[in-house]
């Protein structure tokens, strides 16, 4: 199948170069000039496990392809996937302007039929703005009155890809979940997918999208809800982890998402939590659960920063050693990421920050001023008051800790993903602190 995705970022790159693994033709469309010029040579712009490789093997196939040009896109191929960005505007409501400018371009350029799918997150009721949106737009000739003559279809098929392991979530989904108003789309879509042999959930398009940010803001309360456990363990001298533990085994819980740290991060959760909120609160609702959940995730960062100060003493002229500052281990990202408000307040209060990411120091470069980024792990602690553990990549799990403590000035570890908790670090002559340990 001939198959264009608009928009080549996480998503949409993601999206379009594993449609082109199972067997399709894909064009990668983005508006970004030199974006496109390295994907033409197989450069990947973003740090994804496996991404590469594909990139370049279906390139040398010649079914995956990379141009600037909408119109191209929409005329050489009969499935169009809408994956743009939808940042958050400051009232929490998702901006949509790139979803809209897409959609028009699409209709001034179709002659025939086209199933527009939407795969960037977006409100309920955007489908149908879509559909007014192109009826309105598409080409005169094409067009009788506000109508348009030429048949086309709107679908919603949001992504639920993690980063870090998108390639192998879509080869292997959960679910793919399609909101449809026809059964030519539906069938379309089932065809698209029919090499992975997915469970499929059919709905209407308002559905689909709900489902999208019900699901990342029920993971987000998750991990908000441990976030909030561990302060009570602090509080009642409970550990955490033997707590989840016991909830986890729980088939009605489980254990994922219950892991408490410093925070969620990314370009997905805070984002969708606000435009979950917004969209309830324009549609009559008070969405009060997801309000706290997304006050519990500030506390967790301002409650580690706060034990650092008070561990600390003085963080005035101290330096500060940090390992990891993506949101998460596997990927480059720091869109939210919890070490940009941690550092940033530590930084404010007079603090030296040396710091160590395997793969998003590039990335952080563009975040952070005033930081010393080391080339390994070794070097990030070299002569720091504290060593602060934000982001738990695996490299960071079997360190040397005799040799870390040796180059410590003094040895304390905060551990904000208690990566190291079954380490006996206090034996090793460390002054230790996990998340919700059971020690304020």
């Amino acid at each position: 199948m001939n198959i264009s995705i608009i928009g080549s970022g996480y998503v949409g790159l993601v999206t379009g170069v594993c449609l082109a693994h199972i067997g399709h033709n894909v064009i990668c469309v983005d508006i970004d000039e030199e974006k496109i010029k390295k994907l033409r040579k197989a450069l990947v712009p973003i740090y994804e496990p496996g991404l590469g490789e594909l990139i370049k093997k279906y390139i040398k196939k010649k079914t995956l392809s990379f141009t600037t040009s909408i119109k191209e896109a929409t005329k050489k191929t009969d499935v169009i996937f809408i994956a743009v960005g939808t940042p958050s505007k400051k009232n929490g409501d998702a901006d949509l302007t790139y979803v809209e400018n897409v959609a028009r371009q699409i209709a001034e350029s179709m002659t025939s039929y086209k199933l527009i799918i939407e795969k960037s997150t977006v409100p309920a009721d955007t489908g149908n703005k879509i559909r007014r949106t192109v009826e309105l737009n598409v080409n005169k000739k094409h067009r009788k009155g506000t109508k348009s003559q030429i048949e086309f279809d709107v679908a919603s098929n949001p992504e639920f890809l993690r980063e870090g392991s998108a390639v192998d979530d879509f080869m292997n989904p959960d679910r793919v979940v399609i909101g449809v108003e026809s059964k030519k789309a539906e069938k379309i879509l089932r065809e698209i997918y029919k090499p992975l042999k997915p469970k499929m959930v059919v709905t209407d398009i308002n559905s689909a999208e709900i489902i999208k940010h019900a699901s990342n803001s029920f993971l987000a309360t998750k991990i908000s809800f441990a976030n909030a456990l561990s302060q009570v363990c602090n509080h009642v001298g409970a550990d955490i982890l033997k707590v989840v533990e016991g909830m986890g085994y729980d088939k009605r819980i489980g254990k994922s998402f219950l892991n408490a740290g410093i925070g969620y991060g990314g370009s997905c959760f805070p984002k969708d939590v606000d435009a979950f909120i917004r969209l309830s609160e324009k549609n009559g609702y008070d969405f009060a659960l997801l309000k706290s959940v997304r006050d519990i995730n500030k506390e967790q960062k301002q409650s580690f920063i706060k034990l650092i100060e008070e561990k600390l003493w003085i963080v005035k002229n101290k330096t500060i050693g940090v390992l990891g500052l993506a949101f998460k281990p596997n990927t480059d990202d720091m869109r939210s990421a919890p070490s940009i408000d941690i550092i940033q307040q530590l930084q404010k209060e007079g603090a030296k920050i040396k710091a160590f990411d395997p793969k998003a120091s590039t990335t952080a470069k563009e975040v952070f001023k005033k930081i010393t980024y080391a080339k390994d792990v070794y070097g990030a602690v070299k002569d720091c008051d504290c060593l602060l553990l934000l982001t738990e990549w695996d490299e960071f799990k079997d360190i040397d800790f005799e040799k870390l403590r040796r180059l410590m000035n003094q040895p304390i570890i905060f551990d904000g993903r208690n990566l190291y908790h079954d380490k006996n670090l206090e034996k090793m002559g460390f002054e230790y602190y996990g998340i919700g340990r059971g020690k304020v």
